[in-house]
């Protein structure tokens, strides 16, 4: 079972896990490049192979899908529009077979695709020849909003459940939980996160009227989801609902939202759930698919679920009850300062093991990174940001450690799915959460500034020099960059971390192209001719803000990347070592760890292989110990999680060289290592 790689993550149960073993401790330092593949497209690539029957299967950085022979490097088929740059962001395929009969599906914006896996060619009798709407499984006021899936759909018998991203603002459509057929694309059930009046769950959002449910959406998957091929059940785990950071038109615990879910894989139907978040108001969605692994307690086996979080915490369930396997305590947290929200008094937070990640209430102004320059501003701003657990949002500064992208990220958790031991690599960045109150621009302001403060300024800065070192580009000089058709695009479909906004009028984007390219319409306008939206809150975000020093350094001591080994039959660790380095520092930098995007494989022979750091190197640790076995620096950095596989009796590991995020450079490699390469 563990010796292929046909699934994301390995298999099913997302393990990231192989019993191959012509790798070993001991000759681990001879692993040599056995071939390159070139991508048409540059830039960040966050997927992971798959592998069937000697074909390599991924996706380049402008979602283009590629098949290539897994043992020679060469390219077999590839599919998409060379006409069209997409800029998003996919982790990979699915697969399905039955007999003959192959598919890959992959997605492009709104659009899953079924293709022939041997040809590439869409399969007609899929949906609209070869592909079908994602919103063929929302509701009809979610049919022209921005939904797209960055993460592979988790197949099940002659069914795929996808994960779906939605805007995380006012109006996203609500993020249901979609089943397609894989051979006709019909949707087959559909789980609602925002249940419907009536139903479920629906007392806990504290709707007042139809409008306060029309401006709330989300609680969707978009990290993927795992499913237990022999029980049939699938576990979702859902994101925070949107509006992000301000909840006060959804008063209430807000159920599905930030919970693990068990559903019959078969027919969407609830089998249990746990909320790891109540009433989010800090993005605390779970960033990867879970871990199926058995767990061992008093000599007896138990089949168990595993979620890390964002904010360095393990749940650990029993699979088939959702009975928690370390006790969970409901601790009291503070109350929103803000008018109109009402937080929820309590937040779940688990006993064993304890977290991965430093919390922001162990930070002291002795935790200033000895590496910053301007120590006296930045003690300036952590003595005047709340360091509580769960602080508030609030219109005052709240020190987020873990930050917004977390302590897990997307990469995932790697698991002995018979061992119960996971190995989880953490994120240590501080971000700082702010609010401000919601004045809106004056609406005899042109049309294109009125447009870049409704929907951009958060993000890229009423002065436009946007937040590069949180990933938020300047837009100054923007035409100098791209053309107004590129830009159009992006707005429309999104880019990496933006999401699209399909939802802006042809009148707005024209105007606010104008903005950005200074060819602003000067004139006044008739505050009628288009008025100001009645869905504004009270409240805005102020920005994605990274806590660092004068030089784009972390400023909170090192480490600031972390990998751990955790034995979830006792809750305890095994080791936790610094990951990455930070190369601007030099021999001082060599033991730091370093931001770190994408998951690790490890084998049952006891190694662990991953890419992930912004130095751009590939490692091997030993899984006991994590002592670093060797180590290759890659042509760019590898943002992704490798694929390990076996070929005529080889043993590979491929992984995708993209670079592009945490301003590396940018490169469009997938790069397969192996033993005894000519």
């Amino acid at each position: 079972m563990y010796s292929t790689w046909s699934s994301y993550l390995g298999d099913s149960g997302r393990s990231h896990y192989s019993t191959l073993s012509q790798i070993t401790k001991e000759n681990v330092k001879n692993l040599k490049v056995a071939w390159s593949y070139n991508a048409q497209d540059w830039g960040q690539m966050q997927m992971n192979p798959i592998v069937v029957d000697s074909i390599l299967y991924g996706v380049t950085a402008a979602l283009r899908v590629v098949a290539i022979h897994a043992e020679k490097g060469t390219e077999i088929w590839q599919f998409g529009d060379s006409t069209q740059i997409w800029h998003s962001t996919s982790r990979g395929v699915s697969y399905w077979e039955n007999g003959d009969d192959k598919r890959i599906f992959s997605t492009r914006g709104s659009d899953l695709y079924a293709l022939n896996a041997l040809t590439g060619k869409p399969i007609s009798t899929f949906g609209d020849d070869g592909k079908i709407d994602m919103h063929t499984g929302l509701s009809e006021t979610a049919k022209n909003k921005f939904v797209i899936s960055n993460t592979p759909g988790t197949v099940f018998e002659n069914l795929i459940v996808m994960p779906i991203r939605v805007s995380e603002d006012v109006g996203a459509p609500p993020g249901n939980i979609m089943a397609f057929n894989v051979i006709t694309g019909a949707v087959e059930w559909v789980f609602k996160t925002i249940p419907d009046a009536g139903e479920k769950g629906a007392d806990t959002w504290g709707f007042k009227n139809q409008e306060e449910r029309e401006m709330t959406g989300a609680a969707n998957n978009w990290a993927g989801m795992a499913v237990d091929d022999e029980s049939g059940i699938i576990y979702v785990p859902t994101g925070s609902a949107a509006p992000d950071f301000y909840g006060g038109i959804r008063k209430g615990s807000n159920l599905y939202s930030n919970c693990l879910l068990a559903l019959d894989a078969r027919t969407g139907e609830y089998i249990w759930h746990f909320q790891m978040t109540h009433h989010d108001l800090w993005d605390r969605d779970p960033p990867a698919p879970p871990n199926l692994l058995m767990i061992e307690r008093e000599g007896k086996k138990i089949p168990a679920v595993a979620q890390v979080t964002k904010q360095g915490y393990v749940y650990v369930f029993d699979r088939k009850t959702g009975e928690p396997l370390f006790d969970i305590a409901e601790m009291p947290v503070p109350k929103s300062t803000l008018e109109g929200e009402s937080t929820w008094p309590t937040q779940p937070l688990p006993t064993k093991p304890k977290p991965f990640a430093r919390q922001s209430t162990a930070i002291t102004e002795n935790d200033i990174s000895e590496f910053a320059e301007n120590k006296d501003s930045l003690l300036e701003i952590l003595t005047k940001s709340d360091k509580r657990i769960y602080g508030p949002p609030s219109l005052d500064p709240v020190f987020l450690l873990p930050g917004y992208d977390g302590a897990a990220e997307w990469g995932g958790t790697a698991a002995d799915p018979n061992d119960g031991i996971i190995y989880v690599n953490s994120n240590e960045m501080a971000w700082i959460l702010k609010m401000n109150k919601n004045d809106s621009i004056a609406p005899d302001r042109p049309l294109g500034e009125r447009t870049y403060f409704k929907y951009c300024v958060s993000c890229h800065q009423e002065n436009r020099e946007g937040l590069t070192a949180s990933g938020f580009p300047s837009l100054i000089g923007i035409k100098e960059k791209l053309e107004k058709e590129d830009v159009t695009t992006i707005i429309t479909q999104g880019k990496g971390m933006m999401t699209g906004f399909p939802q802006i009028t042809n009148s707005e984007k024209e105007a606010l192209l104008n903005f950005l390219f200074n060819e602003q319409d000067k004139r006044e306008i008739d505050a009628t001719e288009y008025p100001p939206t009645s869905h504004a809150l009270p409240y805005k975000h102020a920005g994605y803000n990274k806590f660092l020093d004068k030089n784009g350094l972390p400023a909170i001591s090192p480490p600031w990347g972390t990998m751990h080994a955790i034995n979830l039959n006792n809750g305890e660790y095994l080791w936790s070592v610094p990951f990455g380095t930070t190369p601007e520092l030099g021999e001082a930098g060599k033991n730091t760890g370093s931001e770190n995007y994408g998951g690790a494989v490890v084998t049952e022979n006891g190694l662990l292989f991953i890419g992930a750091t912004r130095d751009g190197f590939f490692r091997v640790f030993d899984k006991h110990s994590g002592e670093i076995l060797w180590q290759y620096q890659l042509p760019a950095a590898a943002f992704a999680t490798p694929a390990m596989y076996e070929v005529n009796g080889k043993q590979y590991i491929a992984i995708a060289c993209g670079g592009e995020k945490l301003g590396t450079e940018k490169g469009n490699q997938i790069i397969a290592f192996a033993l005894d390469v000519p």
